[in-house]
């Protein structure tokens, strides 16, 4: 094409240009509103996301057309959420929506303005992410999963498929506030039973190896707390504890997914949806201050039939019905 083909075809564009709809040139300057998205890491929350966005479709708040999505990945370092919360502060979102406690209080640190959406928190109140369940006041809401509230039914399930249970290992993010709470529900629990508890705490993911060094014949279980930190090396974890001969119990899927024995907590795609139905609210007008806190009306128990049988454990035929996903 010559250069005075070219200038043509691009006056010719121009004219196209100037010969828009008044409206339709006003409508593309129109702003959307803009959901903020802080999370620990796409592979692991992929599912999670499409609930919520899913949810969020079917209320109208289509993503790329009435609506934007900035996303900000942690990969699993907490020290990054800070970073990711100010960088949405200043793209100036119109809600933050947030995943576990690190997160939410990152972004409640980094803003007392935006509106804030916890999509799964485990104890809302007792790492100071609002005042109360009823009344959150201030900018923060959102979905409790009862991580804490949960430990001793986790125990009690830890038991019944691991015969003769007297020697327990708890594993920790220490960092993380939620995970510090579990643990001390966890040891209050154990004790309660009767176990021996050890206490194995990490900060970083290269403390995950001499952990389980250090948990050479020590215990007959291992409970792991909850954490993003533990979240993202989930298969390391597994692939440990299993070279140790440890049965394994978590709170959510994700881990029994990735080999771990089993798990019981809140059902957390359903709690995305949830959270959905608050941004909702929030980009109609309702503060969030307002939108009490909720806790999940689903919970899951997983089971993976396959670890079990790699620990040489007999899964009882009652358990086995009582759960709501076998992995086989």
């Amino acid at each position: 094409m010559t250069a005075k083909m070219k200038r043509r075809q691009f006056i010719t564009l121009l004219g196209g240009a100037a010969a828009w709809p008044l409206a339709a040139r006003a409508q593309q300057t129109v702003k959307v509103p803009t959901i903020g998205f802080l999370g620990a890491n796409p592979s692991i929350e992929s599912h999670r996301v499409a609930a919520f966005v899913q949810r969020l479709r079917e209320l109208a708040w289509i993503d790329g057309r009435n609506l934007a999505i900035e996303y900000r990945w942690a990969e699993g370092r907490n020290e990054r959420y800070a970073g990711n919360a100010a960088e949405l502060v200043r793209l100036k979102v119109d809600v933050i929506v947030t995943v576990g406690t690190p997160p939410t209080l990152a972004a409640k640190q980094a803003t007392a303005v935006i509106p804030i959406v916890f999509a799964a928190a485990g104890d809302p109140v007792g790492t100071g992410l609002v005042a109360s369940l009823a009344r959150p006041g201030g900018n923060v809401t959102g979905l409790s999963t009862q991580t804490a509230e949960t430990a001793s039914k986790r125990l009690e399930l830890l038991r019944e498929i691991v015969p003769g249970l007297s020697r327990l290992a708890i594993m920790c993010n220490v960092g993380n506030p939620i995970s510090v709470l579990e643990l001390g529900e966890a040891q209050a629990a154990a004790r309660a039973l009767g176990l021996e508890v050890t206490t194995s705490e990490l900060r970083r993911a290269e403390d995950i190896s001499p952990a389980f060094d250090a948990l050479k014949g020590r215990a007959d279980a291992l409970y792991v707390c909850t954490d993003p930190l533990v979240n993202t090396h989930r298969i390391r974890i597994n692939t440990l504890a299993l070279a140790a001969r440890l049965p394994t119990i978590y709170l959510f899927r994700e881990y029994v997914e990735a080999g771990g024995l089993t798990s019981y907590g809140a059902n957390v795609p359903d709690l995305f949806r949830r959270a959905a139905d608050y941004v909702d609210k929030i980009l109609r007008g309702t503060k969030p201050g307002d939108l009490p806190v909720e806790q999940p009306t689903k919970f899951d128990l997983v089971i993976n039939l396959t670890t079990a049988k790699a620990l040489g454990l007999d899964i009882s035929p009652t358990l086995l019905a009582r759960a709501d996903e076998v992995i086989e």
